[in-house]
């Protein structure tokens, strides 16, 4: 079983993405938090959660921010404020 049906299947796997991502975040290891919030990010779109989306977007645009990636934490940023986003989940 890959990392990512892992944490799209298991609740508990999910919150471990979630909280290793919040420690990377506080010590300033961005890439790390990065990829967990990727995978946060992707099982909120599997489970068609769009308040987790929302959440994990903006999350992913903090740290892109303080990567010094402007363009990339836009992208998330859209993502996050999207009206739309039961379309980009379907």
């Amino acid at each position: 079983m890959t990392a990512m049906s892992r944490v799209e299947s298991d609740i508990v796997s999910l919150r471990m993405s979630h909280c290793r991502a919040e420690q990377a975040a506080q010590t300033a290891q961005y890439h790390l938090a990065v990829q967990n919030y990727r995978a946060c990010l992707e099982a909120a779109e599997c489970r068609e959660d769009c308040r987790a989306v929302e959440f994990f977007a903006l999350k992913l645009a903090t740290c892109y921010d303080r990567m010094g990636l402007p363009d990339k934490a836009a992208q998330f940023r859209a993502l996050a404020n999207a009206d739309d986003l039961p379309a980009l989940l379907g």
